[in-house]
C-alpha cells in the first residue's frame, strides 16, 4: 500500500500485538507511579526529620 501500512495478515494478530504493547506501556507507567510515590514519601520523611531536629535543638 502506498501509505506504508501494508498487509499484515490476520487482523487478530494486530489486536494481540496492540494489546501486548498497551499492557507493557501500562505496566511501565504503573511502575513509574510507584517510583514517584516512593520518592515523595521519602522526601516527606526527610522534611519531617529536619523539622523535628530544628524544633528539638531550638534555643
Amino acid at each position: 500500500m502506498p501509505d506504508g501500512l501494508g498487509d499484515h495478515g490476520d487482523p487478530g494478530d494486530l489486536d494481540d500485538e496492540s494489546d501486548r504493547r498497551h499492557l507493557a506501556l501500562e505496566k511501565k507507567r504503573e511502575r513509574f507511579v510507584w517510583y514517584y510515590l516512593a520518592y515523595f514519601l521519602f522526601g516527606i520523611h526527610i522534611v519531617a526529620f529536619v523539622m523535628i531536629y530544628a524544633v528539638t535543638h531550638a534555643k
